[in-house]
């Protein structure tokens, strides 16, 4: 906890979410919940904050979370709601995320989604495990028009206490993304992020095993080279072959042919 409060800025950051008229904004419902959130360091930094004003904490929340993750935290990704049953991130359009027509580019919304969909579920997992994403899936069946995109991830009392519950598993988390500025009748677009945990212990398990394996090939390799001869000292195939002086008893045989001649 104190690493992640460290990262907390001293002075509150003047960038914030785009104003944006409250009838251009898709309510978004937020699901009823009776469970007390679980205790890590993202549901610390939540208590920690909880009194301090709406636009403060996000700004806040937005800095300090922007540095667990740096990627993320060069983006722009701005958290306006972090609640263990729903996180809602918006990204401002401008250049820098931009595709070739002006709007907000799929990786930056991909992105978008990755962040709500991993936070929620940062948030409802036990500090012994670490999440691990796996997949995602998303239909750009219609196109994005040139403003503030939001994506809003939930889950429900029952799936937060199924990831509290299951030491390690996965979990489709569907995210949706509202053009905020849009005027079209059709749904919003949903992106489904298939996110998955496992104990850290056996995540550096794996990596030691990892390790293990390559610093014995490493050994088995040096090994290998010691054996082989160098180029100064060539193997016992390759020695020169030198003749052999004859023997006595060859010379001996020979000498009567000699005398009875």
């Amino acid at each position: 906890m104190s690493g992640l409060l460290k990262k907390l800025p001293t002075k509150l950051t003047n960038k914030r979410a785009a104003k944006v008229a409250d009838n251009t904004r898709l309510p978004v419902e937020k699901p009823n919940s009776t469970l007390k959130p679980i205790s890590n360091q993202f549901t610390k930094l939540l208590s920690v904050t909880k009194y301090l004003p709406a636009g403060a904490r996000a700004s806040i929340l937005s800095k300090a979370f922007g540095k667990v993750v740096p990627y993320v935290g060069t983006t722009g990704i701005y958290y306006e709601t972090v609640d263990p049953n729903q996180v809602v991130v918006s990204l401002n359009n401008t250049k820098a995320v931009q595709n070739h027509i002006g709007s907000v580019h799929a990786v930056a919304i991909t992105l978008l989604a990755e962040t709500a969909t991993g936070f929620i579920l940062g948030l409802n997992l036990p500090s012994d495990r670490v999440l691990l994403i796996k997949s995602y899936s998303v239909n750009f069946y219609r196109p994005i028009k040139k403003g503030q995109i939001a994506a809003v991830a939930s889950l429900s009392d029952e799936q937060r206490l199924d990831i509290l519950n299951t030491p390690k598993g996965e979990m489709v988390i569907p995210c949706v993304i509202h053009d905020r500025e849009s005027d079209s009748d059709r749904d919003p677009i949903v992106v489904e992020m298939t996110w998955a945990w496992i104990p850290k212990s056996e995540l550096e398990a794996r990596r030691q095993g990892k390790a293990a394996k390559a610093l014995e090939n490493n050994q088995v390799d040096n090994k290998k080279t010691e054996d082989e001869p160098s180029e100064d000292q060539p193997s016992e195939d390759k020695q020169p072959k030198t003749e052999q002086p004859e023997s006595e008893e060859s010379s001996k045989h020979s000498t009567p042919e000699l005398e009875s001649n």
